[in-house]
């Protein structure tokens, strides 16, 4: 009660204190936490209107990300006018199908729209009105079949407009639309329905360098010969009817690159006829098949040009070059690149003896199975080669000094083959390699000779082989080595000096292996520079707490990454783990079923800002007091699914520089508004799936919730109540918290006051008759009573002997032997002789008196002291007054005054009402005659009925 009157009192108070202002939250989207107000995101929302979406949004908004809401299907006039500083709109992915003319109005300031990827099939004419800064503007993948006249006609500010994947037909109602748009600089049209180029009296703005027009039926450009006089990248691939002779005067001199794939072209012809420069065309997918085109080809080029930059051959069919194939050729001297066509082999780059001079060459996609070695007497050398790739291939092994004859080059990209042998020797002569990729691929053991001659190596990516060992001296060569990737291995274990030669290694990928445990031995090679060491997804787990640290010299280590141990996760995380990473800023623990966090596990992480801790734990683990306590730089924490059912201050306060903090999928039913209060930097609030209840409880967070301006509670409005789901947790009925709340609190004020004062009346007055009362309650609540009752009929014992310890030896020695012996056949009940073993005392104590003809109490000063025995005379005398019994029988051992009596309420009671006896002692003149008259008047009075002949006897 005293803490729900705290609760209505603090309502009262923050209702007088806080302003009435907008809560901060929003219905259909999220702000993301890092933006401060500027950046929002809404996303698989239900609402079929975008005014509905966006309305509550503030005008702070820069950029706002609207995708993959399914319902949406149209965007009415004004919706976004509350939102004037909008300056990249993203509405893809939608259903949109209609947009009104003034969608956009108030939007000045915009400069990207994108709006690809919808069901829109028409433009309003004035939809693009009043968009003065807009740069660029995608309509890919929508229905469009026309543009109207001067509809981008407002977009002076347009550089990029993509219109891509339509079934746009007039090519010269295009041209029109973008004649005036004079800082234009890139148009796609790509995949539409374009079958010329022929357009009225227009030109394209002067600004226009790149032009794709692919995947259209064009079968004539039908062009002037100046229309395309300005354009730099003109794309005209798979325009399969497209002639040689579209190309029939038009001016291509500022081309620098032409795309003529999958084309009627006959590109020896065109270079015949045109004016663009030699080199620059594409010659990928023109059908160049063999040596004769190649050489016919080659001779052409070398017609117009004595060397040329790139030669890209891609997707020919080619199969065979032989040695003098491209030495017919101007001098190359960028790119070679021959990928996606079907080479036996590379022959060791001999088809470019003449060539030397290339800086790049790509042979990709091609059914290669053998790179062969290269160290032959005649080798032609390729000493201005910086980059080679063999990238999605099929090659099974790479031989020894297989780059012998390309000493020069600084990346090697070997990653998606299946290579299984990897020579040691294979690498050889390569020292100025600075990036390796043999990713993806099926290599099982390094050796200490494999990269010798890489010591320049930056890079090296190994991830996804069946790598299972890394023996000693693998990588000891590779001083300079910053990033080294072993993910997706089967790596169990390193030897002894496995990793020596890593100086300075900055980031280190061993996820998804079967390591066991964190060999601390073998990071202090480079303790002092790594920077990034992720182990998700191996087979570390632990046991035992007692564990010593293994990043204990890792000083600089800034990310850790130990999600997912395989198969059940870490399952216990030793309390001095991580010990000495004092300059770690993330820590990813996701998914490891911890079942105990220790209160000091992240004592030593005082520079953390980032910690992810999602369905790291078993469900219902306890978060204990102070385990956050040294975070104090943390500003991002990720606690979902982690089973926390009491959100509390002593667990989370510590958090003085949290920013966001994600609670989604736990199981509070409440939360205390203390423990959120106790976090000022507060701004990002998410605790979606949460059964949070809508009750009393939960007042005060519904309150901070809808009036707190700094922090944003993630959909507050969609936010369910538990379990009645239709109803919401932002608006549940609060009428019941607030009713009466002067009489609630007068009434309970009084009621508080009067207990206070006659409970200790009370408690001095009747303190026996309640326990007594309360005793025979319980009793009769367990069916006792009605036991008790039913036996009393049929009395199993003759008397019940109360009596205190200390008289014992009397009971033992007198009253015994005198009422179950001499002639006496009188079978008496006592405590520690016929009680049940192992009953409560007090169901004991019941069932001896109402299992008992009579009471005896043997009464000494003992006994009036004794708790025990007050209970035993209250129930006996409870059956003499209130049932009308004579079952109480008084026997006094020693003379009692009445002043020693006369606190003894209930004794004296029997006293007047009851003739009792007392034990003559060893001063009477003739005790043995006493004694024997005391006997005699005993076992008559237990002889006589129970129930009393009158009012008084």
């Amino acid at each position: 009660m005293a803490s729900l009157t705290h609760q209505l009192l603090s309502i009262t108070a923050v209702l007088c204190a806080v302003p009435l202002i907008t809560g901060y939250s929003f219905n259909n989207c999220i702000e993301d936490p890092q933006s401060y107000g500027t950046s929002f995101k809404c996303v698989n929302r239900k609402e079929k209107n975008m005014s509905a979406i966006v309305h509550d949004l503030p005008s702070s908004a820069i950029n706002l990300t609207i995708v993959k809401n399914t319902p949406l299907q149209h965007i009415s006039g004004k919706s976004f006018v509350h939102l004037p500083k909008i300056q990249h709109l993203r509405i893809d992915h939608n259903l949109l199908s209609r947009i009104d003319g003034s969608a956009f109005q108030n939007l000045h300031q915009l400069k990207s729209l994108n709006l690809s990827f919808n069901n829109i099939s028409e433009l309003s004419p004035s939809l693009f009105e009043g968009l003065p800064n807009l740069n660029f503007l995608s309509l890919t993948n929508n229905t469009l079949k026309q543009l109207p006249k001067n509809i981008f006609s407002d977009l002076l500010s347009l550089e990029t407009l993509i219109l891509r994947q339509n079934f746009l037909t007039n090519f010269s109602e295009i041209a029109e639309s973008v004649s005036l748009l004079i800082n234009l600089r890139t148009l796609d049209l790509c995949c539409n329905s374009l079958t010329t180029l022929n357009h009225s009296n227009v030109s394209l703005p002067k600004s226009l360098t790149t032009l794709y027009i692919c995947r259209n039926n064009l079968f004539t450009l039908g062009c002037k010969q100046s229309f395309l006089g300005r354009i730099e990248v003109l794309d005209l691939s798979y325009n399969f009817k497209l002639p040689t002779m579209a190309f029939q005067g038009v001016d291509l001199r500022q081309v620098n690159y032409l795309r003529l794939r999958s084309t009627n072209v006959n590109v020896v012809e065109f270079l015949n006829i045109s004016n663009i420069r030699a080199g620059h065309v594409d010659f990928s997918g023109t059908g160049l098949k063999n040596d004769t085109l190649l050489i016919e080809l080659c001779t052409m080029l070398k017609m117009k040009a004595m060397e040329i930059s790139n030669m890209r051959l891609c997707c020919n069919g080619i199969r065979n070059l032989t040695t003098h194939t491209l030495s017919y050729c101007p001098k190359i001297k960028g790119i070679v690149d021959l990928s996606r066509n079907e080479p036996k082999g590379t022959q060791c780059l001999n088809f470019l003896n003449k060539q030397k001079y290339i800086k790049k060459f790509t042979s990709e996609h091609n059914h290669l199975t053998n790179l062969p070695s290269c160290k032959t007497k005649n080798m032609v050398y390729f000493k201005h080669l910086e980059e080679l790739s063999y990238r999605y291939n099929r090659i099974l092994s790479v031989n020894s000094y297989a780059f012998y004859h390309t000493p020069n080059i600084k990346m090697l990209k070997l990653n998606i083959n299946t290579i299984a042998f990897l020579d040691r020797k294979a690498l050889k002569g390569l020292k100025r390699l600075e990036t390796l990729r043999l990713d993806n691929n099926l290599l099982t053991d390094l050796f200490n000779v494999t990269f010798e001659d890489q010591f320049r190596l930056q890079t090296l990516n190994l991830r996804n082989n069946r790598i299972s060992v890394i023996f000693n001296g693998t990588f000891f060569n590779l001083n300079n080595l910053i990033i080294l990737d072993l993910g997706g291995n089967k790596i169990t274990y390193f030897e002894k000096s496995g990793l020596d030669g890593l100086k300075s290694l900055s980031k280190f990928y061993l996820d998804g292996n079967n390591l066991k445990r964190i060999d601390t031995s073998l990071h202090h090679v480079f303790q002092d520079t790594l920077t990034v060491l992720d182990l998700q997804s191996n087979l570390i787990h632990f046991s035992s707490e007692n564990i010593y640290s293994p990043f204990m010299n890792l000083r600089n280590l800034s990310d850790l990454k130990l999600d997912g141990q395989r198969p059940y996760g870490l399952t216990l995380l030793p309390r001095n783990f991580f010990r000495g990473l004092h300059s770690l800023k993330s820590l990813y623990l996701t998914n490891n079923r911890i079942s105990h966090l220790a209160p000091d596990a992240f004592d030593e992480l005082t520079g953390l800002h980032f910690l992810t801790l999602d369905s790291c734990c078993i469900d219902g683990i306890q978060l204990q007091p102070g385990v956050f306590r040294n975070l104090k730089n943390l500003t991002i924490l990720a606690v979902e699914n982690i089973g926390i059912r009491n959100f509390s201050k002593e667990v989370f306060g510590n958090l003085t520089k949290l920013h966001t903090l994600q609670l989604n999928r736990n199981g509070m039913q409440s939360i205390n508004v203390d423990a959120l209060e106790s976090l000022p930097e507060l701004r990002y609030l998410d605790m979606r799936n949460i059964p949070l209840s809508c009750t009393c409880m939960n007042i005060l967070l519904q309150n901070w919730s809808l009036y707190n301006p700094n922090v944003q509670f993630v959909y507050l409005y969609d936010f369910p109540c538990t379990p009645h789901e239709k109803h919401k947790f932002y608006n549940f009925d609060t009428k019941v918290c607030y009713i009466d709340l002067g009489e609630y609190l007068f009434l309970s004020t009084t009621v508080a006051i009067f207990l206070f004062t006659v409970t200790p009346l009370l408690y001095v007055k009747l303190y026996w008759k309640m326990k007594y009362g309360y005793y025979v309650f319980r009793s009769w609540f367990s069916e006792q009573w009605r036991r008790i009752r039913e036996e009393e009929e049929n009395c199993k014992y003759d008397a019940f002997i109360s009596y205190n310890s200390s008289d014992e030896e009397w009971v033992m020695e007198q009253l015994l032997p005198n009422l179950e012996g001499n002639g006496s056949s009188f079978k008496l009940c006592l405590h520690h002789r016929d009680f049940e073993l192992g009953r409560y005392i007090v169901d004991n104590i019941v069932s001896a008196v109402y299992s008992s003809r009579k009471t005896i109490c043997v009464v000494s000063r003992n006994f009036l002291q004794s708790e025990w025995c007050s209970l035993e005379i209250q129930l006996a005398s409870y059956r003499l007054f209130d049932e009308h019994r004579d079952v109480l029988l008084l026997v006094f051992l020693e003379s009692i005054s009445e002043r020693q009596l006369s606190s003894y309420h209930r004794m004296r009671k029997v006293m007047l009402r009851k003739t009792y006896l007392q034990w003559p002692g060893s001063d009477c003149t003739d005790p043995t005659q006493a004694q024997d008259l005391f006997w005699s008047q005993l076992r008559t009075a237990m002889r006589t009925g129970s129930r009393l002949q009158t009012e008084e006897n």
